[in-house]
């Protein structure tokens, strides 16, 4: 990948710095993945009104939001409120770890429950443990009338991340490129990581000790890739046989989503 490809990617925004298209890329057999139609970002709770217009625009139907129940109630969506896009909540967040807690014992100064493989970990969990919400949200990807569609978490990066590499991994799309897809979550939040560590270090913690925790990892997307691979055989075999989701549908995105 080129460095001026990253410019061709992002939507600017003035309430999201990670909303981009995950269209353009070429798959292994010479294809590419169609503009215009998914979309992944980062939170979008302070869209403005320009952002809504935005939207409109690019004509967004469906907004999926994998947030906790704790991070919507804190920091809902802002959408347009006029002929507003659907929006369907499928909380990727697991019972023995909750975001909103963890930030709120990082400002007590407490990091003690970010350990060396606490980004590994939870990637592969997100693996193992929702693959029915991957399969629902691969559904309703396979509806045209569901698209265009953006999908989000927090920061954008890491469950946003996975979500956005078993869609590319489906249509083909080779895994160094997946990584790189990855990665550019680091270009774009970069700006805002300088504010995040300004905050951390008025709180006495040195942010380059949990970096792990405020960026997009290579070292957990290249984790669970292999996880993929190992566990299941490959994210078809993935999802056939673990997220209820038929090869017509596989099939049908493919169709689709794919010139």
């Amino acid at each position: 990948m080129r460095e001026q490809d990253i410019a061709g990617q992002r939507i600017p925004l003035e309430g999201a710095v990670n909303f981009r298209d995950i269209g353009g890329y070429e798959t292994s057999d010479g294809r590419k993945v169609k503009k215009g139609e998914i979309y992944r970002s980062d939170g979008l709770a302070t869209l403005t009104l320009k952002d809504h217009a935005v939207l409109k625009k690019i004509g967004i139907r469906l907004v999926i939001d994998l947030r906790s129940p704790a991070e919507v109630e804190k920091a809902p969506d802002s959408l347009p409120n006029d002929n507003p896009p659907e929006y369907l909540n499928l909380p990727v967040s697991r019972e023995d770890f909750d975001t909103v807690a963890a930030l709120e014992r990082l400002k007590k100064g407490d990091t003690s429950w970010l350990t060396d493989t606490f980004m590994i970990d939870g990637y592969r969990h997100n693996i193992d443990l929702f693959p029915d919400t991957w399969g629902i949200i691969f559904s309703r990807m396979a509806k045209a009338n569901g698209r265009p569609m953006v999908f989000h978490c927090t920061a954008g990066k890491d469950r946003t991340g996975i979500c956005a590499a078993l869609i590319l991994l489906i249509l083909g799309v080779p895994e160094e490129t997946i990584i790189y897809d990855h990665g550019l979550s680091n270009a774009y939040f970069k700006d805002k990581l300088g504010q995040i560590y300004e905050y951390l270090r008025s709180l006495g913690i040195e942010p380059e000790s949990i970096s792990q925790y405020f960026t997009a990892p290579r070292d957990a997307i290249v984790a669970t890739l292999d996880h993929i691979r190992s566990t299941y055989g490959s994210a078809e075999d993935y999802f056939l046989k673990n997220a209820g989701v038929s090869s017509g549908l596989l099939n049908t995105l493919r169709q689709d989503l794919l010139e």
